[in-house]
């Protein structure tokens, strides 16, 4: 009766030791489906505003992680292990970087991914005709761009201070800036008593579909000497 009772148990015993050795042979041989990335072009971020995509992949075993390999975003922007490109980048330009995501299976699997991200300023102000005193006019042109994907309800004032901080207005414009417009110029132009004046370039852009408000200024290097005049 013992006998047959220890033989009960050693068969028990060894069939939950082969099962448990099975079980452990296949979750050290998991493998997925093969990891193919769905996330291949990232759209534009624009400067010192926030920033937040999640990067997607399918396959593999989750959890799925994620790193940068090559290259590097702008700065500003970090891609976290769970896949969420985020921050407020702090500076212009292509950025070219490779990242890859890596699942959880024994072996793990491995896919890479190229990837560009653009940062742009959203209101681009800049000199058309660098501004130049002739006689006793002071006068130039800017060119405004909006890169956005929103149209604009743009205000531009220009202004000169001379010595004593008195400004004199010499160029305002409210118009719509339409999104995607690019270089659109605005001349200004004032004569001025003799003087040195430092000329001050402030424009506004408001979308009101967003509650959202653009700022740019734009300054001449030196300047401006009117040497004529009063």
């Amino acid at each position: 009766m013992q006998s047959s009772w220890f033989r009960c148990l050693s068969i028990l015993l060894s069939g939950l030791l082969a099962f448990a050795s099975i079980s452990f042979a296949q979750q050290g041989a998991a493998t997925g489906e093969p990891i193919v990335v769905r996330t291949t072009t990232l759209p534009k971020a624009f400067l010192r505003r926030p920033y937040e995509i999640r990067l997607d992949a399918s396959g593999g075993i989750t959890p799925l992680h994620w790193e940068v390999i090559e290259g590097k975003p702008p700065a500003g922007i970090v891609l976290a292990r769970d896949g969420v490109l985020s921050g407020a980048p702090t500076e212009t330009g292509e950025f070219r970087f490779t990242v890859t995501v890596t699942d959880s299976g024994k072996p793990a699997a491995q896919q890479k991914q190229q990837l560009s991200l653009t940062v742009v300023t959203p209101l681009l102000v800049e000199w058309k005709k660098y501004p130049k005193v002739t006689g006793q006019r002071l006068e130039g042109s800017i060119a405004v761009s909006n890169q956005t994907e929103q149209d604009f309800d743009l205000t531009v004032v220009i202004v000169a201070v001379n010595e004593n901080g008195r400004a004199t207005a010499i160029g305002y414009q409210r118009i719509p800036l339409k999104r995607g417009s690019l270089g659109l110029e605005i001349p200004f132009g004032e004569n001025l008593p003799h003087g040195a004046y430092e000329l001050n370039v402030d424009a506004v852009a408001e979308v009101a579909a967003t509650n959202s408000i653009y700022r740019a200024r734009l300054v001449p290097n030196e300047k401006m000497q009117v040497q004529q005049g009063p």
